[in-house]
């Protein structure tokens, strides 16, 4: 497999898509297994340009499509448990006393979330793995609340299973024109971006707004 078929702008995308399809020329399947569990850790890196990769590797014969819908699996689910991990790690009590000493937040913030994710943390975990970004972060706050192991695994599993299968597929029957569904991707990811960016602004805005409303009035909530 050649890196004739990346991009040729000289973009951050194609020199990442080059280098998973060097991973998959030295390792197989392995090599898009690798790719997934990093993107996983770092959310910018996009699975909707790595998958179609392996798929586009399997249509030529490197390795069966069920290798790489397998190993991509794998790899969503290895790097989902090293930030479960890590939520795990750093504990409820560590949140509640960082969120204690940020402006602007507040510790029963914490309390609502954690009671919040407690009743849909299922559906968050699973839904989650279709959505750019929420993907990868949405495995710190079930560590933090210590969502049942096996649990947490299982749903991840399968809303990876399926979210790697449609792309890989993409990417098995498009062939040369991956890139075209990479696009529309992107264009969905900036999306999600942008109204994360809104309802951080909506959210500082509405405490600045509370807070002096609770200095005019003390003993307004």
């Amino acid at each position: 497999m050649t890196t004739e078929t990346t991009a040729a702008d000289g973009s951050w995308l194609s020199a990442l898509v080059d280098a998973v399809v060097g991973l998959m020329d030295v390792i197989g399947p392995y090599g898009a297994g690798v790719a997934i569990a990093a993107e996983n850790l770092f959310p910018p890196l996009p699975s909707e340009a790595i998958l179609p990769m392996a798929g586009l590797a399997a249509s030529r014969g490197s390795f069966a499509l069920w290798e790489a819908i397998l190993w991509t699996t794998v790899g969503s689910v290895v790097g989902a448990l090293l930030l479960y991990g890590l939520g795990a790690w750093f504990g409820l009590e560590r949140l509640r006393w960082v969120a204690g000493k940020l402006p602007l937040v507040k510790v029963d913030d914490v309390d609502r979330t954690v009671a919040w994710f407690e009743r849909h943390g299922g559906k968050a975990v699973f839904f989650g793995r279709f959505v750019p970004i929420f993907r990868s972060l949405i495995s710190i706050p079930a560590g933090v609340v210590h969502m049942p192991l096996w649990r947490f695994t299982l749903l991840t599993a399968a809303g990876s299973l399926i979210w790697n299968t449609i792309f890989v597929l993409v990417g098995w029957y498009l062939g040369e024109s991956w890139h075209i569904v990479e696009q529309y991707m992107d264009v969905f990811q900036n999306i999600v971006i942008a109204v994360v960016v809104i309802a951080v602004v909506w959210f500082v805005v509405a405490r600045v707004v509370a807070i002096r409303r609770e200095r005019r009035d003390p003993a307004a909530e």
